[in-house]
């Protein structure tokens, strides 16, 4: 599969809450680079990572846009996360059900078929401004 078709696969893994099929497609030494945060390494790590991502989020991809190095060692990804905070996550305010909608990105390293790093971008004081306004 070339490298936009395996970030298509992840990317829908993603929206149907498919972690099993999600880690498949990642190296076992995957680096995960974290918005704001440290780099975690590990699919284990990762899977850790999303599992308190499922508790505190409800998150799904829209209005994706999928580009490629023409060498398929690399790809990036634009989309807007339309979501909602379920669960307080630490160090970030009280959750309420609150409803967000943010712009974000990530970056993608490829190698032998598979996903070796995910560097995530978006805005945090967008996402917090949005949590602090919404109606609770």
């Amino acid at each position: 599969m070339d490298s936009a078709a395996l970030i298509a696969a992840y990317l829908d893994a993603f929206n149907r809450g498919d972690r099993p099929a999600m880690l498949a497609l990642l190296t076992d030494d995957v680096a995960h680079d974290v918005n704001q945060g440290a780099r975690e390494v590990g699919r284990d790590v990762f899977a850790a990572f999303m599992a308190r991502m499922d508790r505190c989020y409800r998150e799904r991809l829209v209005e994706i846009v999928i580009m490629a190095a023409p060498d398929g060692s690399r790809a990036a990804a634009e989309f807007i996360v339309e979501g909602e905070y379920l669960a307080t996550d630490e160090g970030l305010p009280e959750a309420r059900g609150q409803a967000y909608r943010l712009p974000a990105g990530a970056f993608y390293a490829i190698r032998d078929g598979r996903i070796a790093r995910v560097t995530m971008f978006y805005n945090l004081t967008d996402w917090l401004a949005q949590v602090h306004r919404a109606p609770s």
